[in-house]
């Protein structure tokens, strides 16, 4: 943000009450911000934050299709870094009811929040923090980064209790003639994929689906075996063959056994850096 820039601002949450009091107390207490967009889905705030490029996002965590957080994820990979025109990343406010964890998640990652009902002085607060961000942007990659982390760490979800690790899966297969349940041996697993309320467990020789989230699957998991590589996808580090970089840089891997391809988001390609 320049000094002859007025900063702009895009809104995303799906209860319009909700939205237009908060633009409300905005223009009361940033009279210069500059709304240019208020969305109620994840995917339309990508696609709008894409096309205007704000210099702050207020995201809602629970929106119909992406969350908050999801939809965060997904603009990080899209937005152009490098380049003639490109902009630093957004600055970040969610918010939220109030839920403890994720206060908790935010807070230690440094995110600011709002609860709702936002309050004017805690908005006053955030609105000091951006004013102070977005006249510090003396160096957008090295921001661009940390926010990367933040919202890897924020996906992660909450700690894994204390259990006995993953080792065997669940998993169902559906025909003709019904669902079969089948007990699937975690070393048999070559990636989890999440697929609308379900994950697909892959194998090399076979498909199956479960219901538990990813996000909770995850916390089940040994980090040094499976590797997320995207918001949706978990690969078994062991499984992997190749690591193929295209000429705009994006990051994709073939895994030993099956056809597949995975792409590696921009999130959490830092896991291919040295290779």
């Amino acid at each position: 943000m320049t000094a002859t820039h007025s900063p702009t601002a895009l809104i995303a949450e799906d209860e319009s009450l909700l939205a237009e009091a908060l633009k409300a107390e905005l223009a009361a207490l940033w009279p210069a911000l500059r709304i240019v967009a208020s969305v109620g889905d994840g995917a339309s705030a990508v696609a709008q934050a894409l096309s205007t490029q704000p210099d702050v996002l207020f995201f809602d965590i629970r929106m119909p299709g992406l969350s908050g957080i999801d939809a965060a994820a997904a603009l990080a990979d899209a937005w152009v870094t490098e380049g003639p025109g490109a902009k630093p990343f957004p600055a970040l406010v969610f918010v939220t009811a109030y839920d403890q964890y994720a206060v908790a998640a935010f807070e230690a990652q440094a995110m600011d929040y709002l609860l709702k009902p936002v309050q004017a002085d805690r908005l006053q607060k955030t609105v000091s923090k951006l004013q102070l961000a977005l006249a510090n942007r003396s160096q957008p990659a090295i921001n661009f980064e940390a926010t990367m982390g933040q919202l890897r760490a924020l996906l992660g979800g909450a700690p894994a209790p204390a259990a006995a690790p993953l080792k065997v899966i669940q998993a169902s297969i559906t025909s003709a003639q019904g669902s079969t349940i089948h007990m699937v041996p975690i070393e048999d697993v070559l990636y989890f994929e999440a697929a609308d309320k379900y994950v697909r467990v892959l194998t090399a020789g076979r498909e199956y689906l479960i219901r538990t989230p990813l996000k909770e699957l995850l916390a089940q998991l040994d980090a040094q075996l499976f590797w997320q590589i995207h918001r949706g996808t978990v690969v078994r580090a062991q499984a992997i063959s190749s690591v193929t970089r295209d000429e705009a840089g994006k990051t994709s891997l073939s895994l030993r056994g099956i056809p597949d391809k995975l792409v590696v988001s921009r999130l959490f390609s830092h896991l291919f850096k040295a290779m």
